[in-house]
């Protein structure tokens, strides 16, 4: 049932499309989706981004006394598959919805930095029900420190977006490497009453990141209009 939803958001996208502009729109939009050409420098940030910041967040918290969280992964030979699957299906395609139909508007219409906050924001919110989800990985997380995370993986996204000029499939991609890392450097206990310290950790780092990024490409926008 979780993965149908995670179809939510693309199926939310192509309905609004259809209703407001009409026969056509939806194959139209869907298609922009079929280019992986997004370069080798985007490539490589991708899974350095989110693979640095996993391996922190994973890391750390043993230096301080936590016992090593063992990846949820039986091999790290299965990561390749695993990562083609939360691409496609255990999350990525979200993106669909979320970095292709309703970011651009947000951010056309309220700016970079607000449209990207009311997009991690709303992002983390739809996340809610899977609170209630006994054993979901949500169900063990601060609800706070997820949307820390969610917003800072917005302005992540979208700067990939904008890196790989303007392939929305590029936010997919983003998308399933992070689910990807998750597993292969969980951040979570998949247990009550326990500290989630990789979870503050990795919300945090994701933020900071988030925040260096659209500091420096609002800096670069004014630069450019100057």
């Amino acid at each position: 049932m979780a993965i149908v939803g995670t179809f939510g958001p693309m199926i939310g996208a192509c309905v609004s499309l259809h209703t407001i502009e009409g026969k056509g729109s939806v194959k139209k939009y869907l298609k922009t989706f079929l280019s992986f050409n997004f370069g080798c420098k985007v490539w490589i940030t991708i899974f350095l981004s989110m693979g640095i910041i996993g391996f922190i967040a994973w890391i750390i918290p043993e230096f301080f006394g936590e016992e090593r969280l063992h990846s949820y992964l039986p091999s790290v030979f299965v990561f390749p598959v695993y990562l083609i699957f939360v691409t496609f299906l255990g999350g990525g395609q979200e993106e669909i919805g979320w970095a292709g139909y309703m970011m651009p508007r947000l951010e056309g219409r309220y700016g970079l930095t607000i449209g990207t906050l009311i997009r991690g924001i709303v992002w983390s919110v739809w996340h809610l029900p899977l609170w209630l989800v006994p054993g979901s990985s949500q169900s063990y997380m601060n609800f706070f420190a997820f949307t820390l995370m969610c917003t800072g993986y917005s302005f992540i996204f979208s700067w990939i977006i904008d890196r790989s000029g303007n392939r929305p499939m590029s936010a997919v991609v983003i998308h399933g490497v992070a689910n990807g890392f998750a597993a292969l450097f969980p951040f979570v206990v998949l247990s009550d009453g326990v500290m989630q310290t990789r979870i503050w950790v990795y919300s945090i780092l994701t933020l900071i990141a988030g925040i260096i990024i659209a500091i420096l490409r609002t800096y670069k926008s004014r630069k450019t209009s100057t």
